[in-house]
């Protein structure tokens, strides 16, 4: 006598998955590896495409405004004349200059729910001079309390600290070592204006990039404003936006808004972006083909029940029970090899992780990169794994359900 509390289809569906115990087995195996391939490269994929993105886009903002750049018109003989007077027309040099109204631009540019952070900046070649020793570098003038929001120089500070008075000026650790100066020391900053001032070394960072390390310098707004003879102007407005995939999308709208152009990570860093998109359209088509394969791993089992279970169908069929009935009994073993396989392939993926997490590191014994265990992620397997079965079910069930009673008992 049926319990009135377990669904007639429940019962007889876990019955048939139970007589056949080693089909069951496989399938929930091969469901279970392949939802762990497709939970463990998700979340390594996504880790080393976050790390990517940390390390590109932390010494730098997401948008960056400049000035337009300075065009050369060729000169006519006069209003009616068509012909050319100056037979070669040569591009002028790009002078430093500034974004005129920029205070404006900023605070429309504030107003878009898309950006996060917007910091204007003065930014220029110079000469630093220690001794008899002189190094060009790349003078940044920044307002801290914004411009650390887009690159945080604190947690790049390798000696001193990241204050920035009138008077300071933070420099990379190779330009210190190239010059042998270190904190507190005075440097002579010269621009191409003739303007100089001297300042003091607060802090020594290290952005990652030896490059960089040779050649950037920060200071104060105001200052660089006054060295490069940019008063209250600024060279360029840096934005960060909430979504870094949508970063070209938003300097596009800001261009079209301000008439400025805005350059993006994204155009700047093309061939990276390319990379990442690559690597997310691979491992789009793996989980694709991963999916695939245990559809119809599911689908092949449950047609083989079908033809081992037609006598007990016809006779369930012969004695009342409804077609409907017999489809949902099959749906539901689908959907729990489903679910089953995907509970034991989260485990399999979380196991993974755990032991690259543990076991992958570099030669300093750091991890390779930061993974996240995303509750989303094994969620989202157990959903699609279970509407894979499911799915995978539906022609064995249909196929079942249309069985004809006689035949069927007949065999």
């Amino acid at each position: 006598m049926f319990r009135p509390w377990q669904p007639f289809e429940w019962i007889v569906a876990i019955r048939f998955l139970r007589e056949g115990r080693l089909q069951t087995l496989f399938i929930i195996t091969g469901v279970a590896i392949g939802v762990g391939v497709i939970v463990f490269m998700s979340a390594l994929l996504a880790g080393m495409q976050s790390n990517f993105i940390h390390r590109v886009l932390s010494a730098q903002s997401h948008i960056q405004l400049l000035p337009p750049k300075e065009l050369t018109r060729t000169l006519r003989g006069g209003p009616n004349d068509a012909s050319l007077v100056a037979a070669i027309v040569q591009p002028p040099l790009q002078r430093l200059k500034g974004i005129d109204q920029w205070q404006a631009m900023q605070a429309q540019i504030r107003t878009m729910p898309e950006v996060a952070v917007v910091a204007p900046v003065a930014g220029g070649p110079a000469l630093v001079v220690r001794g008899s020793a002189s190094r060009a570098i790349n003078v940044v003038g920044m307002e801290p309390e914004l411009y650390f929001r887009i690159v945080d120089l604190r947690e790049k500070i390798v000696r001193g600290n990241a204050q920035l008075t009138g008077s300071d000026i933070l420099v990379g650790n190779e330009l210190a070592n190239d010059l042998g100066v270190g904190v507190g020391d005075k440097l002579r900053v010269s621009a191409a204006n003739g303007a100089a001032n001297t300042l003091t070394i607060s802090g020594v960072f290290d952005l990652g990039n030896r490059g960089a390390n040779q050649r950037s310098t920060f200071m104060a707004l105001r200052t660089a404003q006054s060295l490069l003879g940019l008063p209250g102007g600024v060279t360029s407005i840096e934005v960060t936006v909430r979504d870094v995939y949508a970063a070209e999308d938003i300097a596009q709208r800001i261009t079209a808004a301000t008439g400025v152009q805005a350059d993006s990570w994204i155009k700047n860093s093309a061939q990276f972006f390319s990379a990442i998109t690559a690597q997310t359209t691979a491992n789009t088509a793996i989980r694709f083909f991963v999916g695939l394969s245990v559809a119809f791993g599911i689908a092949s089992v449950l047609v083989v029940v079908v033809v081992q279970k037609s006598r007990e169908i016809g006779i369930l069929r012969a004695m009342g029970i409804s077609r409907g009935q017999i489809l949902r009994v099959f749906l539901l073993q689908g959907g729990v090899l489903g679910f089953g396989g995907a509970v034991a392939g989260c485990a399999i993926g979380a196991t993974a992780l755990l032991l690259w997490q543990r076991y992958a590191r570099n030669a300093d014994g750091t991890p390779l990169f930061a993974l996240a265990f995303d509750p989303l992620l094994f969620g989202v397997a157990l959903l699609l794994a279970t509407l894979t079965g499911l799915m995978a079910a539906f022609a064995p069930a249909l196929r079942a359900a249309r069985l004809d009673p006689v035949v069927a008992i007949r065999g």
